[in-house]
């Protein structure tokens, strides 16, 4: 018998965001492809985790995160999500949300599990499903504002689905839902025995008057709910790998042994790091934050629309879909090369986000850079 890798790993393949930022690399491009926050790291959180560095704090936390990390997770939670959470019992600190969303995979799922996920998707949160054995199946997320259909829910579910991903604010769709949705998919979930997963790495990025309405705040569902979380982006720090879930006792405890198996711990004086974060920064941080990637929403999604990259403006987060059907290339992966050739600007193919075969005259674009950065690719895109 000759050597091969396994029948899992071959369903997994390379992000398409990971691809096009080495491509936009290979050119010295402005990279609006991957996820990457450049904007200016807060100075407490910069201080705690250089203060913790030279006191010594550089050996293994407990696995579920230091003592003073989770108590202000717990805070937090309860300040800005409404959701009550026991420091000791309801909160597990992991490598990034994508830690704690695949630790909670394989503490709650079982091999050839379903679970649902809204396309368009995230690429990891599919990749995470595959790598544990577990099925995704797909309900469509329409423009432009990224209905859900009821009917289609209630058509793919099955005796084998026990979860559903609620991304909210999304990623790729910037879609925010609102609570008559959470309530739909509370009943929906309760009604079918679901664990609901949600991934919040975005919530504070929600403009036009809208609000974050974390789903485990639905007291109906508030049990069987996993909130994931982290702050890789709301404090720019995606190389730290600081995330969360937090969830019931009794999914909590077996989430952190496998967080413990899988990365034994959240880096000691990084989480010393988002700790003084939490504590000192005021909410006028947040609503600056907030008003900023406003702004530069506003900017992009003007440059967009005049080159005739027509923008689906998003509702949150920091990215945004973008129609490019007058792009030349038979596939969204050959339309957003064709950007980086022609403008040096690297975006993400449409297609990337979808399992139906949907998206091939649309990329991604992320607005989460600099100023300068931010002005230079619109400049760039002005090429068009």
């Amino acid at each position: 018998m000759s050597l091969n890798i396994s029948r899992r790993s071959s369903q997994i393949v390379q992000s398409e965001i990971r691809n096009m930022s080495i491509e936009c690399d290979r050119v010295n491009g402005i990279n609006l492809s991957q996820g990457i926050c450049d904007l200016e790291l807060a100075l407490p959180v910069q201080q705690g985790a250089q203060d913790a560095i030279a006191q010594g704090q550089n050996h293994y936390s407990r696995y579920d995160g230091t003592p003073e990390l989770r108590e202000a997770i717990a805070r937090k939670m309860w300040d800005y999500n409404h959701i009550k959470a026991d420091p000791e019992k309801n909160v597990i600190v992991s490598g990034g949300s994508t830690g704690a969303f695949y630790s909670a995979c394989l503490a709650l799922l079982n091999p050839g599990d379903e679970v649902i996920l809204f396309e368009p998707y995230y690429g990891y949160h599919v990749n995470t499903l595959l790598a544990v054995d577990v099925v995704p199946i797909y309900a469509t997320l329409k423009p432009p504002n990224w209905d859900f259909d009821p009917g289609e829910l209630e058509q793919i579910v099955t005796p084998k689905t026990r979860g559903i991903m609620i991304n909210t604010p999304a990623n790729p769709s910037g879609k925010v839902f609102s609570r008559d949705e959470l309530e739909w998919l509370a009943d929906f979930s309760l009604r079918h025995q679901l664990f609901v997963f949600t991934d919040e790495i975005y919530e504070y990025f929600v403009y036009d008057g809208r609000k974050h309405i974390s789903p485990g705040t639905l007291e109906s569902i508030a049990h069987q709910t996993i909130t994931i979380s982290g702050y890789s982006k709301t404090f720019s720090i995606t190389g730290w790998r600081i995330g969360y879930a937090v969830c019931h006792k009794d999914w909590a405890k077996m989430i952190g042994y496998i967080n413990d198996l899988v990365y034994v711990c959240g880096p000691t004086p990084l989480q010393a790091g988002v700790a003084r974060g939490i504590n000192e920064l005021s909410t006028a941080y947040y609503s600056e934050l907030c008003n900023e990637y406003f702004q530069k929403r506003e900017k992009i999604c003007q440059v967009l629309a005049q080159v005739g990259l027509t923008p689906n403006v998003p509702q949150g987060s920091y990215y945004v879909l973008a129609d490019a059907s007058q792009l030349p290339g038979a596939t969204s992966k050959e339309k957003s090369m064709y950007l980086l050739d022609r403008t040096g600007v690297a975006t993400v193919g449409g297609s990337a986000f979808y399992a139906s075969g949907q998206g091939e005259d649309q990329v991604r674009v992320c607005f989460a850079k600099s100023n300068e950065v931010l002005e230079e690719a619109c400049q760039r895109l002005q090429q068009l």
